[in-house]
């Protein structure tokens, strides 16, 4: 009896930390949405065609990390609605040839671009300080 209460205490205690600690699937992300769309090679050779600021988010559903990142990406264009970064989110587990060829390690990569040059790379930043940061410099709608 005292290892199933035990278990069961245990059980809670992984669960409570779960949903305090990681944002869920489905926190608010309405800001993000109106930046991010699905990676196509088409997307994204027109947008280094046209020498625009794109974020390649390296993104699968089941990681946490990418879960927080997208809490993070989404307060950042909620704070900078005119912002000039279009969100390209490469499917992880769907799309290897891309992840292999943007040099992403993991799920939760974010790689910063225009044109042909990279202007920052990151695997499983979350904090909101150095993100924002990045972005900013180099987005000509930040606020």
């Amino acid at each position: 009896m005292k290892i199933i209460i035990t278990s069961l205490i245990a059980a809670v205690a992984m669960a409570a930390t779960y949903f305090l600690v990681i944002p869920p699937a489905n926190a608010s992300t309405e800001h993000l949405n109106k930046h991010k769309v699905a990676f196509t090679e088409a997307l994204y050779q027109q947008a280094k065609a046209e020498n625009r600021l794109v974020l390649i988010d390296v993104y699968a559903p089941w990681c946490p990390t990418c879960r927080r990142q997208h809490v993070v990406l989404n307060d950042y264009f909620a704070a900078n609605p005119n912002s000039s970064i279009q969100v390209l989110q490469v499917d992880f587990d769907n799309q290897k040839d891309w992840v292999t060829y943007f040099k992403a390690p993991r799920q939760s990569t974010l790689a910063l671009h225009r044109g042909d040059e990279q202007l920052w790379f990151s695997v499983a930043q979350t904090k909101q300080d150095v993100i924002f940061a990045e972005l900013k410099k180099h987005d000509t709608g930040a606020n």
